[in-house]
């Protein structure tokens, strides 16, 4: 019986800082984004494992070097860590945009890896938390519950909600 609850959330505008894809380059550090922390560890409480699902076309296009992608998910998660939130696992996508691959959000390749890696996940009882039209797309591709931050309303229907803030999240959970 698949009775795992996972709380699949995107990384880069939704967790951490995002910024255009050429200053990426010189990003040293992540920068946890206000109420992110608050919300993760809500999450955790209500009985969710966290997945992040990212999206790290940044690698192929060389905007970044797996060094720094490593580095920056590394300390990450250290702060996570320093707040009592426990990632289960991370799953990204290194292929550029143009290469067509079954990964990249809103393809499912990377909940596909997460659902054979943890066989126990219940996606009927999941959902996909992102800051992006891609992130809303997956959860409609995996027929799952959706949250979209800033995305706007066009997908809006009985699983896919539209919030404001990371931390309009709590009120549906």
């Amino acid at each position: 019986m698949s009775n795992l609850k996972v709380a699949f959330f995107d990384r880069d505008g939704t967790i951490i800082e995002d910024y255009p894809d050429h200053q990426w380059t010189y990003i040293k550090k992540p920068v946890i984004l206000s109420d992110s922390i608050e919300t993760l560890k809500s999450v955790k409480i209500k009985g969710y494992e966290i997945i992040i699902i990212t999206n790290q076309y940044l690698l192929n296009e060389g905007f970044i070097s797996m060094e720094q992608y490593k580095e920056i998910t590394e300390m990450m998660l250290n702060e996570l860590a320093l707040h009592g939130i426990e990632v289960l696992d991370i799953f990204y996508c290194p292929h550029k945009r143009s290469e067509g691959c079954a990964c990249i959000k809103p393809q499912i390749g990377m909940i596909t890896e997460a659902l054979k890696k943890y066989p126990d996940i219940n996606i009927n009882k999941s959902f996909m938390v992102g800051d992006s039209v891609v992130d809303i797309e997956l959860a409609i591709n995996m027929k799952m519950k959706g949250f979209g931050i800033g995305v706007g309303s066009t997908y809006c229907n009985e699983d896919i909600y539209e919030i404001k803030h990371i931390k309009d999240l709590l009120a549906y959970l």
